[in-house]
């Protein structure tokens, strides 16, 4: 019978072997303090089938980009219903908005949004594109606007296709080993998606 074999993403690997190569000084060192210690016990107390076993070393599986919370994000431009008239939203997280912010910030452009839209391709059928825009370039009859609620000025901007297979997700931002990057997380039409996150499947 063939079997199949799971690669773990490069980023998993790495941060797998780190961990593991760190566990593993740990645990060296704590057992040759140990042994120290017992090297100055009594005779009599050694006798008693003293025996020093190293230490097992189980790596603590820690993800570099602990979950964020969400804010439920205010549509301030064109809102948008589905099929079965209920408002299609987004959140987006603090720690994605406070990103934003500190990009507008450097930028000196209050006026800066993200841009998220979907696109056919990718190796799951869809993916996701990110980029910043400018709020003139933002089309009063194509585009949706979102405003996160924690008075960051931080906005995203979706046209209405995309808008349809990206309500109820969140827009987040990660560190991770392979570079920090916006991300949508959490959407409830995607079946599948690639190891960065940047391509889905959706529902048939």
């Amino acid at each position: 019978m063939a079997t199949s074999t799971v690669v773990k993403p490069f980023s998993q690997m790495m941060r797998t072997e780190f961990e593991r190569s760190l566990c593993l000084r740990s645990a060296t060192k704590l057992t040759t303090i140990i042994q120290h210690k017992v090297s100055k016990l009594s005779p009599r107390v050694l006798s008693r089938n003293t025996t020093i076993r190293p230490f097992e070393c189980v790596p603590e599986r820690r993800d570099f980009s602990t979950a964020a919370p969400n804010l439920a994000a205010i549509i301030t431009t064109n809102p948008r219903k589905d099929e079965e008239g209920h408002e299609m939203l987004i959140d987006i997280t603090e720690r994605a908005s406070t990103r934003l912010k500190e990009i507008m910030t450097k930028d000196s452009n209050p006026s800066l949004a993200l841009r998220v839209t979907v696109e056919s391709g990718g190796c799951h059928g869809f993916q996701y594109l990110m980029s910043l825009t400018n709020m003139s370039a933002v089309s009063q009859e194509e585009d949706t606007v979102f405003e996160a609620s924690n008075g960051s000025g931080a906005k995203v901007v979706m046209d209405e296709p995309s808008l349809e297979l990206l309500k109820g997700s969140t827009v987040d931002f990660t560190m991770e080993l392979i570079g920090s990057q916006f991300k949508i997380v959490g959407n409830p039409a995607a079946t599948s998606s690639c190891g960065c996150g940047t391509s889905f499947d959706i529902k048939p």
